[in-house]
């Protein structure tokens, strides 16, 4: 029988992009394709800016799940007579989210989202699809909801994204030593090119997770 490794799942508002401020359950899967999640590993990884712990299954309600039993937990955590909005991340969930696990949330109505680098091809279903591509990846998901780019980052121009098949594009800034800097050059690129829109990562700035 499959199981799932899921580093955390938890109860909060969705951070960033365009549905930041929305009550969500985020279930993170462990694991990732471009890094192990050991920060010796960092220095060869092919994203080295990666700001998530996805190492292993010891977060809040981490562990190996069905999709039954995950599917469970993750209902134990939304506390509202409402329809249930999921996201699935990582590391890169589409590692491991699959039609199994898609189904069993749709008998219970739920509505899924993903995050993911782009570089795996998605399992039919998921309601909401947010592509952030990496610099020196294969991107493969090329239509979706949202593209958020983080910006900037080496090798990679927002133009050549603009006629990807995304409902919305967001320029993220770099979370890295020149934040501020990076964030002023978000906003300038925002206001000369329309088709984009700023995200900011408002999980941070309001301190929870």
């Amino acid at each position: 029988m499959k199981t799932y490794a899921v580093k955390e799942i938890y109860y909060t508002l969705q951070g960033e992009g365009f549905h930041t401020g929305r009550p969500a359950v985020f279930c993170r899967f462990s694991g990732c394709n471009l890094w192990s999640g050991r920060e010796e590993d960092r220095h060869k990884a092919i994203c080295q800016f990666c700001d998530t712990n996805f190492w292993g299954t010891d977060g809040e309600n981490g562990g190996k799940y069905t999709a039954e039993k995950l599917t469970r937990k993750i209902i134990e955590q939304w506390p509202l007579d409402s329809t249930p909005f999921i996201v699935f991340t990582g590391g890169e969930p589409a590692l491991q989210l699959d039609s199994e696990l898609i189904n069993e949330l749709k008998t219970i109505e739920a509505e899924t989202a993903i995050e993911t680098n782009g570089t795996i091809e998605l399992p039919e279903g998921i309601d909401w699809i947010c592509m952030s591509p990496k610099a020196n990846t294969e991107i493969v998901v090329r239509t979706g909801n949202e593209l958020k780019l983080v910006y900037p980052q080496e090798g990679m121009d927002p133009k050549d994204f603009e006629t990807w098949n995304f409902d919305y594009h967001f320029l993220q800034p770099m979370d890295n030593a020149e934040q501020d800097a990076n964030t002023l050059i978000c906003i300038d690129y925002c206001k000369n090119n329309p088709k984009w829109r700023l995200s900011m990562q408002t999980h941070k700035y309001l301190n929870i997770p």
